[in-house]
């Protein structure tokens, strides 16, 4: 929560979790959109939208490679909330009825060389090889930051590489 006034709510809290992805045989591409619980999302955003009780989020842990349940209050009365993930302006995989339940939506276009670069250091950090992280980057980021970028038409405001130092 950042001093009452906003919370922010990764849609990351959505991922499935490793055991249900090995099941459907996904493990090898997580990340990419029918790897998350979207018709979760979903509810959760149209629950936030009506305002009416505390909402309890998800978020997902890195260094557990899961979802922690419960881990976001946002109370009704807080007068911001900030959506944060790449799948916020999708049309498809579920997806689509986000962008009706949100007041504004703005995409955030860093340079793909900085973003891929980053994207290589997060995997390596935690826990992949340089090798592994370059080809799951190379592989399943690139196909995921296609599908992003073509939602960025749908946006209110698009920045160009006006993210600067962002950490994935």
């Amino acid at each position: 929560m950042l001093h009452s006034r906003a919370v922010v709510v990764p849609m990351d809290g959505f991922h499935l979790a490793p055991s249900e992805l090995a099941r459907l045989g996904r493990a090898d591409r997580k990340g990419a959109p029918d790897t998350f619980d979207a018709p979760g999302f979903v509810a959760l955003v149209a629950r936030l939208r009506a305002g009416e009780q505390t909402v309890w989020a998800p978020e997902y842990h890195r260094e557990l490679h899961h979802a922690v349940a419960g881990a976001v209050p946002v109370p009704p009365q807080v007068p911001l909330v900030v959506l944060e993930g790449n799948y916020l302006l999708l049309d498809s995989y579920g997806f689509a009825p986000v962008a009706g339940l949100l007041d504004e939506t703005w995409y955030l276009a860093p340079d793909d060389d900085r973003r891929r670069e980053r994207l290589v250091a997060r995997h390596v950090a935690f826990g992949k090889t340089p090798e592994q992280a370059v080809a799951w980057v190379a592989r399943s980021d690139e196909a995921n930051a296609a599908l992003v970028a073509a939602g960025a038409g749908r946006a209110d405001v698009v920045l160009h590489d006006a993210v600067g130092d962002w950490t994935p």
